[in-house]
């Protein structure tokens, strides 16, 4: 059974901490946030250079799933989390994270235009139930029909990382440096990691996990991404983001994200000409002026075979918590699912059973 309040309180006279997390990317920087609002002492342990993926994403969160134009899984709860979330810290930080968008859906045919109208009037408060008409991309392409995806945005997924980054450090609270899992000691009672004495450990290491031996048993199914920065004064594009197969998202001052590919076989951090190939080739196919590219990026993201997280305890070690496998939602997923980790850890309240690792304990 996991430390309660009053046992990790008690725990603190020979513990240093309550919790080590080991990874800072959007799961463990939005983890140890929640953590600490709650009044929980921990160390974040992270080498940014050994994984990039959420350093690089353009943070959009999406409530439908175009393929279906369906609502994306617990999306009712998941916005209204979110944007409680990312808003308070906004200010706790000082800076500016979330920009509330629509997301532009182009048709491609009748048949998708008419699947969008009936689903709208389905009690569907994400889809609008409007059809509009010409829109320009630049002066040379028109969207001729398209709707628009409602309550739907971008976090600065860079700016966040780097913003909280600075907030643990301030508070002693970080550690930048590889994690070395042989270093590692854990008891029942209390986890050390070289200097370092704590009542527990989580791990956020996204799709390195499969280097981690007390979590490699989870089934992962990474996938590499590939983003275009590219810079143009005659894109049309303000504010909304733009979707016709892949995204076009402004950023302001005419720089505009471009994405994203999907490769899962070259498992690393390293730009192609493949992965550029592929994204300018769609762009080129609605733009037809001149463009800069500012920047070419790849990260891999941690997804699961069964595409939702893995959040909860291991099997053996009471004390030992994986918070993982978010993928392209995790700006969505993880300030609900940490919500529901911290309360887990304050008073037992149950962890979603559909992101519980015992799910995979046939795969030990």
């Amino acid at each position: 059974m996991v430390l309660n309040t009053v046992t990790m309180l008690q725990q603190k006279r020979k513990n240093n901490i309550d919790f080590i997390i080991v990874g800072q990317g959007i799961a463990g920087s939005v983890l140890a946030l929640s953590l600490i609002q709650k009044g929980y002492s921990l160390c974040t342990i992270d080498s940014p250079k050994l994984s990039t993926s959420s350093r690089i994403a353009a943070g959009i969160w999406n409530p439908i799933v175009f393929k279906r134009l369906t609502k994306s899984w617990l999306a009712d709860d998941l916005v209204p989390e979110l944007q409680s979330f990312y808003g308070f810290w906004e200010k706790e930080l000082n800076t500016t994270l979330i920009h509330q968008r629509s997301i532009i859906k182009a048709f491609t045919e009748e048949q998708e235009k008419n699947l969008w109208i009936k689903k709208s009037n389905e009690d569907n408060i994400f889809l609008d139930n409007h059809i509009y008409e010409n829109l320009i991309i630049d002066e040379n392409y028109i969207v001729n029909s398209y709707s628009k995806v409602l309550h739907a945005g971008n976090l600065d997924v860079a700016n966040f990382i780097e913003s909280t980054k600075t907030y643990l450090e301030n508070k002693q609270s970080y550690r930048e440096e590889h994690f070395d899992y042989h270093k590692l000691n854990v008891t029942e009672n209390e986890v050390t990691y070289n200097s370092i004495s704590a009542s527990n450990i989580i791990f956020c290491d996204g799709h390195l996990i499969n280097q981690n031996p007390y979590f490699n048993w989870i089934p992962m199914k990474p996938a590499k991404g590939e983003v275009l920065t590219i810079r143009s004064t005659e894109l049309k594009l303000k504010n909304d983001i733009f979707n016709k197969g892949f995204f076009i998202m402004p950023l302001g001052n005419d720089l505009y994200k471009v994405g994203a590919t999907y490769e899962w076989e070259q498992l690393n951090d390293v730009p192609t000409e493949k992965g550029k190939d592929e994204l300018l080739k769609k762009l080129n196919s609605i733009i037809n002026h001149p463009f800069t590219i500012v920047s070419h990026d790849a990260g891999v993201r941690p997804s699961v075979v069964d595409r939702r997280p893995v959040v909860g305890t291991h099997p053996e070690f009471k004390n030992m918590f994986i918070f993982n496998g978010l993928g392209t939602k995790a700006v969505m997923l993880a300030p609900y699912f940490a919500k529901q980790f911290v309360n887990f850890i304050v008073d037992e309240s149950p962890i979603d059973i559909e992101v519980n690792p015992n799910r995979f304990r046939k795969h030990i």
